[in-house]
């Protein structure tokens, strides 16, 4: 063989294992994960997690004056995680968590004060990973992909380093994968 030949050989082998290695990371996590991460650890809005998640759950952010929310978060999950976090109390690996965040309307009903879903300002999700899979991403670490996402915007998100745009709201649920699992009754049966 030439040395032309062995060169182009070994440019086809480095290639090929290229491809296969970008391939299987996003096969790694699923068929529902690759539609969120692409090979360089970018984050997505689900276009279907309305329809094809589970609900995990909401929480209401009271205002800060008066009575009421200034925002509804509804969270989701991609299809099999609370089954498989009541197996053994462990996101698996490739969970994805959407949680839209609404500011809300609050007027006064029969039933009281009443706080509804109102404008979309966006959505914040996380991947699961547990192996470390984008450690040169700034958006990925301590076993989450991290992102917000501007209402209107979800293919960009606006996050550039998960330690200091989203992980210290979650500082206080460090001991439970980074995630509020006691807001979530569902998780707790």
């Amino acid at each position: 063989m030439t040395a032309l030949g062995v060169a182009i050989a070994g440019l086809s082998v480095i290639g090929a294992v290229t491809a296969y290695g970008q391939i299987n990371t996003r096969s790694q996590y699923g068929e529902a994960a690759a539609k969120v991460v692409d090979n360089k650890g970018n984050l997505h809005v689900p276009s279907d997690y309305r329809t094809a998640y589970e609900m995990l759950g909401s929480w209401a952010v009271a205002k800060d004056d008066g009575p009421g929310s200034k925002q509804l978060h509804m969270v989701y999950a991609s299809p099999g995680t609370i089954a498989a976090y009541r197996k053994n109390g462990q996101f698996p690996d490739g969970t994805i968590l959407v949680k839209e965040v609404f500011n809300t309307t609050t007027k006064d009903m029969t039933t009281g004060t009443v706080s509804s879903a109102g404008t979309l300002a966006g959505w914040f999700v996380m991947v699961k990973d547990s192996v470390g899979r984008f450690p040169g991403n700034k958006l990925w670490g301590d076993g989450w992909g991290w992102s917000w996402f501007d209402a209107g915007h979800p293919q960009k998100t606006t996050s550039t380093d998960y330690t200091t745009d989203c992980q210290s709201c979650h500082a206080p649920a460090q001991q439970s994968d980074w995630i509020y699992t006691r807001g979530y009754p569902v998780l707790n049966r």
